[in-house]
């Protein structure tokens, strides 16, 4: 069931994805709820909960609590682990469910609007130029790179530059 195939109008699919995403990042929530009740003891969740990602997110969530998990559906990579970490902390349901509410319509909205047309468009641009979409795919990629890694070089302080000042 591809979402580029469907014929639906916006409304109709925003539905359809707002309930996929509260399905999935409410089911991720309380799968962290059971996590904190015990089944940790399962190897597979706890390898996920002891590794750094979840670390980052279970800090993310004490710090910054329900703007972190609406914020969380507009971030690849993060939704799903900051669902769990909500979940495993202990987040009240109160303060969940309106962040899961506010960040899976945003979801929902931005994927069933401008992010299908988005993949329509790349599709279209792959068929006519195949050579070129993908050397300008990798052109991205490789900008995004180099800007990751340049901001973490800047934020990393050379030793001897912290030893000098003491």
């Amino acid at each position: 069931m591809n979402p580029l195939d469907w014929t639906f109008p916006i409304g109709v699919t925003w539905l359809i994805l707002f309930g996929i995403i509260l399905a999935r990042a409410g089911g991720t929530f309380l799968l962290g709820r059971l996590a904190r009740k015990g089944i940790r003891k399962i190897e597979r969740i706890d390898t996920i909960m002891s590794g750094p990602k979840y670390r980052k997110a279970e800090a993310m969530i004490e710090r910054f609590g329900a703007p972190a998990i609406a914020l969380s559906f507009l971030m690849i990579g993060v939704q799903t682990v900051l669902n769990l970490a909500a979940g495993t902390s202990g987040m009240s349901y109160r303060r969940y469910i309106p962040a899961l509410v506010v960040g899976g319509s945003l979801w929902a909205l931005i994927y069933s609007t401008v992010g299908l047309i988005g993949f329509k468009a790349l599709a279209t641009a792959y068929n006519a130029e195949p050579g070129l979409t993908v050397g300008l795919g990798a052109c991205f990629a490789l900008a995004i790179v180099g800007l990751v890694v340049g901001l973490k070089k800047k934020d990393e302080k050379p030793e001897h530059a912290a030893n000098c000042s003491a």
